[in-house]
């Protein structure tokens, strides 16, 4: 496994899904080298290609594009409550999309991140405040260096509830940022899981490989 990987690393840092900190953009300089979490799931509500999706018991389910999707899983997967966590495409019409075809914006699909979260440990509006501190809801299709429709800041949601949660705190982030905010609420469609080598990537590197573009 360990050779595996080591070879996968180079070959995924060629097809990068995100740009590293060296970019400009006023994005936030590289962390310390990411950890493995072997205590958080990468399994979120049974995720697959396209299909159902159900957290269990107790648990419940969230989703959220914000750049590229390495970097956002890596957020997550920091955060206590969390119990798994799987990075994928959703939002589009391409039916069990590949990276190469999400990287040329015809799929209409966004680099998401599916979060399986124990509400009695973390809630969803503090998920949702996580999610707004850590990108730039402000720009259209950008996050720093990283330009495109698969880049979009999207919440995808589960319930009414959910939805209504996200456009409160949308309206409290463009107030007191000053200008619009550009983030979509939709609720989820088919959540397609993404390519293996995508999955915990920041893990599997020992790096926080992607600059979050942050609102000024």
């Amino acid at each position: 496994m360990k050779r595996l990987l080591a070879l996968l690393v180079p070959v995924v840092l060629s097809v990068a899904a995100c740009h590293t900190t060296e970019a400009g953009g006023g994005t936030k300089p590289a962390q310390e080298a990411a950890a493995p979490r072997a205590h958080v799931g990468t399994d979120p509500g049974g995720v697959g290609m396209g299909t159902a999706l159900a957290p269990r018991a107790g648990n419940q389910l969230a989703a959220f594009a914000g750049g590229c999707f390495w970097g956002v899983e890596d957020l997550f997967r920091q955060v206590p409550g969390v119990k798994a966590t799987a990075v994928g495409y959703t939002g589009g019409h391409t039916v069990s999309p590949t990276y190469p075809e999400v990287c040329k914006h015809t799929t209409g699909h966004a680099e998401a991140v599916l979060v399986e979260f124990a509400p009695t440990e973390v809630s969803y509006d503090k998920l949702l405040e996580i999610f707004f501190k850590n990108h730039d809801p402000t720009t259209f299709h950008r996050q720093g260096p990283d330009v495109g429709s698969q880049y979009r800041s999207e919440v995808f949601t589960f319930s009414e509830e959910q939805a209504a949660a996200a456009r409160a705190i949308i309206a409290k982030e463009q107030a007191r940022l000053g200008k619009p905010v550009v983030t979509q609420v939709s609720p989820i469609p088919a959540f397609y899981k993404a390519e293996e080598y995508h999955q915990q990537y920041d893990e599997k590197s020992g790096t926080h490989s992607c600059a979050i573009g942050l609102p000024t």
